[in-house]
């Protein structure tokens, strides 16, 4: 029998594929329900945000006095990847510790997964974000829209690291103030610029994150994405946080 032959008893298939990971962002909704989304995130409460996150607001309300814009959204988006890298990053030591414990190791492996989902939506946001500049010719500040974010997501990254080792609660308290922040902001923008409804979105990413007729309902969707950001963490802090046996 030769090396390309296939042994006795061996059927000669190919194997059946793996299922395919669902992302949580895969379904774009349609534009009735946007709206009513967009309205709903409006009417929810407004709560105090945590003293990190009232800090972080705070300085980038210095770097963009403008408020809710498209460059001051990519700076967000920017920003916004940042906590699930570190739990990435987390995650990988959690499981490396852990390796021999196959069940245990699966779980972690959930939330590495989920986390990755979640960089990749971001990621999304911020190209979309970055070619609307492009088009509008916005001329980029050399320290503020350049290098102040990339100093600002370096100090996130190890705030939310650091926060995690030490209580993986406070991380995630972070995360969902963050990204309740960022839903908010969305929402408001849109209801603050009716002549989006009116204005057709076209853009290279649309394979990538969903065929949306207009820039507000684009922008919709962006919103309701954050908020399932934020639901996340408020998940995992109903768990209890930390990686467990029991929960992942």
């Amino acid at each position: 029998m030769t090396s390309t032959e296939t042994p006795p008893g061996i059927v000669d298939s190919r194997p059946a594929p793996v299922d395919p990971y669902y992302s949580h962002f895969a379904t774009p909704l349609s534009p009735a329900e946007l709206r009513a989304h967009q309205q709903r995130i409006l009417d929810i409460p407004a709560y105090r945000y945590g003293l990190p996150a009232r800090l972080l607001f705070w300085t980038a309300g210095k770097a963009f006095p403008q408020g809710r814009s498209f460059e001051f959204f990519a700076f967000v988006e920017l920003v916004a990847r940042v906590p699930y890298m570190a739990w990435e990053h987390v995650g990988h030591i959690a499981q490396t510790q852990n390796h021999r414990d196959h069940a245990f190791d699966r779980k972690i492996q959930d939330r590495v997964v989920l986390a990755r989902d979640e960089q990749d939506n971001e990621f999304w946001h911020l190209l979309i974000m970055e070619e609307f500049l492009e088009r509008q010719g916005y001329k980029r500040r050399w320290f503020l829209d350049r290098v102040f974010p990339q100093l600002l997501s370096i100090a996130y990254y190890q705030l939310s690291w650091l926060l995690y080792v030490a209580s993986p609660a406070w991380s995630y308290r972070l995360n969902r103030d963050f990204e309740d922040h960022a839903m908010r902001q969305y929402a408001t923008f849109v209801a603050e610029h009716p002549e989006f409804d009116t204005m057709p979105w076209e853009s290279a990413y649309k394979d990538d994150y969903g065929h949306h007729a207009t820039i507000a309902d684009l922008l919709r969707q962006i919103a309701l994405d954050e908020e399932v950001h934020k639901q996340h963490s408020e998940t995992y802090l109903k768990r209890g946080a930390r990686f467990s046996r029991r929960h992942g």
